[in-house]
């Protein structure tokens, strides 16, 4: 160990092991350990606050629209958002993830960082909410869903919020070593998900340039178009507490639109590098593409599915059937000769 001092500087000082370091150094361990301890507490006290606010703003719920979800009053509610609870029960946070609309995983991390435990194993989120009122475009999605899982590819569907639908395995695998997030897992909003994800970066190669910029360019128009919209707004609102994403908002997307036009914000078509957990893939070239189907737009959706393929444009990765793969290779464009020719 070490100690500091004004005349000497630093000195090692010796201590038998057997007896260990004095009672004022076990002291000073300890205040410090507290002070440590102290700071870790009010940093997860101030994430409990945000996960609230930030998920209500999300829905574009006020504290009056929670609280009768909740069947409480405005201000019991407001006392549970400031984080004035005298005892998170699990009957609290359970009625706080329903009100919430929290998936199943969504509300194993609210258990977490409130109460560092698991919710219940009876729970279970209400998926059934999540699709389409309409008899016949639950039925078409139900289809849409085989057909998104036959593509080897990681494929979603996304509304105008970046809000996901659907996903199909070969997106799971994706982003199967993303840690969990209250309010931006992938496969929840994706918008959310390359901004304000801690390791969005560790898939999503040359993430500031290549998806940062990109986005928030399609977010600016898509605010730009419906100003309104309480669940743009909130994204809004959480870009601009983000002084890197404030910037990269207010001075970034205009500059990078200037230089390489409104063209380049565009989803479909849009090349892009991912990071595979998979090592048969690897870092891989991908070729974003975004179509819709008179169904799809009717029920405002879109389908985004990342093309993954080598540098020069052949199949990538394995081929093995048990991974998702295709067995046979991939197809080629008759007018363009394959390499070699």
């Amino acid at each position: 160990m070490k100690i500091q001092t004004v005349e000497e500087g630093e000195l090692s000082v010796p201590h038998l092991a057997a007896v260990g370091p004095s009672d004022g150094l076990v002291r000073a361990g300890e205040e410090r350990l507290a002070g440590d301890e102290s700071a870790r507490g009010a940093v997860r006290s101030e994430r409990r606050k945000e996960i609230l606010r930030q998920r209500r703003e999300e829905l574009g719920l006020s504290q009056e629209d929670l609280a009768a979800r909740l069947r409480i009053s405005v201000r019991a509610y407001g006392n549970w958002e400031r984080g004035l609870v005298k005892e998170w029960t699990d009957r609290k946070l359970l009625a706080l993830a329903e009100a919430l609309e929290m998936s199943e995983r969504q509300c194993f991390w609210l258990f977490r960082i409130m109460v560092d435990r698991d919710p219940p194993p009876t729970w279970r989120a209400a998926e059934e909410n999540r699709l389409p009122q309409d008899p016949a475009q639950r039925d078409y999605l139900v289809d849409y869903a085989a057909l998104m899982e036959a593509v080897p590819y990681p494929s979603f569907l996304v509304d105008h919020r970046w809000d996901v639908a659907l996903t199909n395995s070969a997106f799971d695998r994706l982003f199967q070593t993303v840690r969990p997030h209250p309010t931006a897992l992938p496969d929840d909003n994706f918008l959310r998900f390359v901004l304000f994800h801690p390791d969005a970066a560790a898939v999503l190669e040359d993430h500031e340039p290549a998806w940062c910029v990109p986005l928030l360019a399609q977010f600016a128009t898509a605010l730009a178009a419906s100003p309104e919209d309480e669940g743009l707004r909130s994204i809004r609102q959480e870009v601009a507490r983000d002084p890197f994403m404030e910037a990269a908002y207010r001075y970034g997307v205009p500059h990078w639109l200037t230089t390489h036009g409104q063209e380049a914000a565009e989803q479909d078509g849009a090349v892009r590098t991912v990071r595979h957990p998979d090592p048969g893939w690897g870092l891989v070239r991908c070729r974003m593409m975004a179509e819709t189907s008179r169904m799809l737009d009717g029920m405002g959706l879109t389908r985004i599915t990342l093309v993954l393929s080598a540098p020069q444009g052949l199949p990538a990765g394995p081929v093995r059937g048990d991974a998702g793969f295709p067995q046979a290779p991939g197809a080629r464009l008759r007018a363009v000769p394959a390499l070699g020719d």
